[in-house]
């Protein structure tokens, strides 16, 4: 799987609205005039499904960052975590994972319910340092049988599952390197000390 760029053309041909992101974007990168580098970006690091490198990269990942937002706009970020292999690459154009037994609120599936766009934030925080991001739009579904839940415990409330429309590399430079000593959680459980689930309560 070599992965498709996310446009063609030469740098002339282009308008606006063939390239990648918004109409906004475009207008700052001409104010700050970084349109320059940001085609080169567009043009080297944009792809519009996953590459062999980014499925290995996402395969050994055990959280990332999920972004979302509601049908007027009101945005939400919440992590996920899980054991490597929590999220599925179903294929190049598809991901998939489990949303395991949490505080009941469901900002983030209620958001996907409203406004099908969602952001994947992939980080590498012990080697390489690197992140990727994959945008796309995501479908709830009750069950996704190609789907392989590494936990093996019936906490998973629904599977999420994103096809894939842009995908991209956060670049490392600005990322701490951290450590990990171990990752075994207990799954699904809700007893309040384990979770610390009053810290910010004053």
């Amino acid at each position: 799987m070599s992965g498709k760029d996310h446009f063609g053309g030469t740098e002339e041909s282009r308008s606006d609205e063939e390239l990648p992101g918004s109409e906004g974007e475009h207008e700052i990168q001409e104010e700050l005039n970084t349109k320059e580098r940001a085609l080169q970006f567009y043009d080297g690091a944009m792809q519009e499904s996953l590459n062999d490198r980014m499925i290995s990269f996402i395969d050994e990942r055990i959280m990332f960052f999920l972004s979302t937002a509601d049908g007027a706009g009101e945005t939400d970020c919440s992590p996920r975590f899980g054991p490597q292999g929590f999220v599925n690459v179903l294929d190049e154009n598809r991901l998939a994972y489990p949303e395991y037994r949490g505080n009941g609120v469901q900002a983030s599936l209620g958001n996907m319910q409203e406004n099908s766009q969602a952001t994947f934030l992939f980080v590498d925080w012990w080697e390489t340092t690197v992140g990727l991001h994959v945008n796309g739009e995501v479908t709830l579904r009750e069950q996704l049988p190609e789907a392989v839940d590494p936990t093996d415990v019936d906490k998973t409330k629904l599977w999420v599952e994103l096809e894939v429309e842009e995908a991209y590399i956060h670049c490392a430079k600005h990322v701490p390197k951290l450590a990990i000593e171990e990752f075994d959680p207990p799954w699904g459980i809700d007893d309040l000390e384990v979770k610390k689930a009053n810290y910010f309560v004053d």
